[in-house]
Order: C-alpha cells, then structure tokens, then sequence
C-alpha cells in the first residue's frame, strides 16, 4: 500500500516532533564518551538526548531521524534563511545536509575508538528546492566500509519522492587519540 506525499510529510513531521523533544541543547560530548561509544551508540544518543546535539545542524535547521548499521537519515527544513540570490536554497545547504548523511552513516559502522573524516564530498544537484517543500530527506547509505577508507551515497529527497540531489562520499578511517586536543 503506498502512502500520500501529505500522509509522508506527517509521518516527517511526527518523527521530527519525537526528536526534538528529546534533544539535549547544542554542545560536544566529551572525548571519553566519543572513545567509548560505537559510532551508532553515538548517534542514538543525539537522537535520545543522551549526546548533546550538533550546534551547526540547529543552525541549519536540520536533524537526524534515524539510524541504523549502514544508514542514516537526516530531514532538513527549507527556509528563506537558505536563500540563494535566485530565490532557491543555497547549494552549500544541500551539500551539508548531504555529508552529514553520508559520513554518520559511515559513522553507524565505525566501532568504539575509532573515528572518521571526509576525504572527498561530490554532490549533484538535480533539481532546485524552495521553501514551499516543507521537508527533505538525505538517506545516506555505506557501500564499503573498510578499516581505513569507507564510501557512501545519499540521496535528498521531498516528501513526495522527488529527488533534488544525490551524492557520494569518501571518509578516512582511524584509531581516535589518547589524549583530547580541545
């Protein structure tokens, strides 16, 4: 049975209610915690208020809604904020909502003590977004996950299963330091 785009766009806007009724304010959790957690602990925990949540994701008015090994959504609201000189978002917000996917969902497969970066970002913008989409998605999904390098792909798409863009990504993998340079 499938569902309606406005049947989708509630459903959206539920899990996003959930979300954000359990964040915790924007911060950093502490490079011991990090340390000791499973990327997909981590990621749970911004999404149980367990984790602080991300200042740049709050400024960008974006957040995760799911996590799973392998995969991970972000949903990001379109706003005049974002606003190109031509009245359509900035690519720079599809892009960052984009990594963001990308490299948590890398982060989901990543055991305790170790990290990840992005090493190379390639986005494709195939369609403009405006304000009057209340909601995208980016589904971010590992291909290959290895002990040092791992790549993904993600797609933005509405509510209505139009896709405004797709990408992919490269992430270096390593050991996290002993000691905390902050």
């Amino acid at each position: 049975m499938s569902t309606t785009p406005e049947a989708t766009l509630q459903a959206w806007l539920a899990r996003e209610a959930e979300v954000r009724a359990t964040q915790l304010p924007a911060g950093v959790a502490s490079m011991d915690d990090i340390r000791q957690r499973t990327g997909l602990e981590l990621l749970q925990g911004l999404m149980s208020g367990s984790i602080p949540s991300v200042s740049m994701a709050n400024s960008l008015d974006f957040l995760l809604v799911e996590a799973s090994e392998g995969r991970a959504v972000f949903q990001g609201t379109p706003s005049d904020k974002f606003l190109n000189p031509m009245g359509t978002l900035h690519g720079g917000w599809f892009s960052t909502l984009l990594d963001s996917a990308l490299a948590c969902s890398v982060q989901s497969l990543i055991p305790a003590g170790r990290g990840y970066t992005t090493a190379e970002l390639h986005v494709n913008l195939v369609k403009a977004v405006t304000p009057k989409i209340q909601r995208v998605r980016a589904i971010g999904e590992v291909i290959h996950c290895g002990r040092q390098l791992a790549s993904a792909q993600a797609r933005l798409i509405g509510p209505d299963g139009t896709l405004y863009a797709h990408a992919t990504t490269t992430c270096l993998v390593f050991d996290l330091p002993e000691k905390s340079h902050r």
